[in-house]
């Protein structure tokens, strides 16, 4: 008997349950890996997201269920599987119970990571022991469940997206992914640019400066999510005044999972005025690939575009947007997204604010500070 690592989300989970939890199924490029399984052997389900180990499959052989069983791919290469422990996301096991057991785990440099272990499934466990102590810390939640709640938010989180993409004449649907923002994720890619954790971060008060100068503008606001629960001058961002809940509803879901991930919004009525992406201690790209996503999904979207990052990134800045992933389209992004300098930004604002004007600004005065980069004709 082997074990096998099978992957769900907390969507494809409560698909798999709700079909009664018979059939599981793989990708068409893991036919080979299918294959190789035998009656017998068990799949070692893991949610992903929520990083929780849910349940134990015995494999019955190859399915003949075609039916749709899950939403968004049809995961054609499946197997007939009977469950052996089935757990909520609540009570399953978090990974974090199996540092230093397992081969995949050993230690704190193998975290997020995991050696590459996650990166798909079905893969089968180098070591049974692994599956095997796996096995017993599940059965033990199931006999004395242990409630650990879990991020709504991360339970829900869908690793693709499917959209509709225009190729030739043709609308065709594809999918795509929209990741979580580095530093949600605690992946700070330059990791010399530091911060005191005794204060308030630059990037927390850059995102209050753009969020308070919106709603005296007139203007409805929206922090990210992921930002929502920190504070500046005592007050959470996410309580501002003028602060919205929910996006506009006219863009598809991918769209709107790009959105909400933008760190500042400026809006009016179910418009999109201005986005702005914070960079300080992130790597610069990743602020652009979310504006340039946001293109891409959108591509007749007119709204202002604007990267915020200290004085010393500006050649960081163009450096990045001018790359040919974002220079070699119909629209380079080089022409519509903005550097705008922390420093200057901050003494236009208070300069703003010390004359009583913020009432009568436009959106577009923010042009008028930002720097361009697009490449010479």
């Amino acid at each position: 008997m082997n074990y096998w690592l099978d992957l769900f989300t907390g969507t494809t989970w409560d698909e798999f349950k709700k079909n009664g939890a018979k059939t599981s199924g793989f990708s068409s490029r893991m036919r080979k890996q299918v294959a190789a399984i035998q009656k017998g052997d068990i799949l070692m389900c893991y949610m992903t997201g929520v990083m929780r180990w849910v349940g134990a499959l015995e494999v019955l052989g190859t399915s003949s269920d075609n039916s749709a069983i899950w939403s968004l791919r049809e995961f054609p290469e499946r197997l007939s599987v009977k469950p052996v422990v089935m757990l909520s996301p609540e009570t399953g096991v978090p990974m974090s119970e199996l540092e230093g057991h397992v081969a995949f785990y050993e230690g704190p440099t193998d975290r997020g990571g995991f050696k590459g272990f996650l990166r798909g499934s079905p893969k089968l466990f180098k070591s049974p022991a692994d599956g095997e102590y796996i096995m017993r810390l599940m059965r033990e939640a199931e006999r004395t469940p242990v409630v650990r709640p879990v991020d709504p938010a991360k339970l829900a989180r869908k690793p693709l997206f499917k959209v509709s993409a225009k190729k030739g004449k043709r609308l065709v649907e594809t999918l795509v992914s929209v990741p979580d923002s580095e530093e949600k994720n605690g992946q700070v890619s330059e990791p010399e640019i530091t911060e005191s954790s005794a204060t308030p971060t630059e990037h927390t008060r850059i995102e209050h400066l753009l969020l308070t100068l919106g709603k005296e503008m007139g203007f409805d606001i929206w922090v990210a999510k992921n930002d929502r629960s920190k504070a500046y001058n005592g007050t959470l961002l996410g309580s501002l005044p003028g602060m919205v809940d929910d996006l506009p509803t006219q863009f598809n879901e991918a769209t709107n999972r790009t959105i909400e991930l933008i760190d500042v919004l400026w809006l009016k009525g179910n418009s999109i005025v201005a986005a702005f992406e914070v960079e300080w201690t992130t790597a610069i790209y990743s602020g652009l690939l979310r504006m340039s996503d946001l293109l891409a999904l959108q591509p007749n979207l007119n709204i202002k575009l604007y990267i915020v990052a200290p004085d010393d990134r500006a050649s960081k800045v163009q450096q990045e947007i001018l790359r040919p992933t974002f220079t070699l389209r119909e629209r380079p992004l080089a022409e519509m997204c903005g550097f705008l300098s922390s420093s200057v930004l901050t003494e236009k604002i208070e300069g703003v604010r010390r004359l009583g004007l913020a009432a009568s600004l436009k959106s577009d005065f923010l042009e008028q500070l930002a720097e361009y980069f697009a490449a010479d004709e």
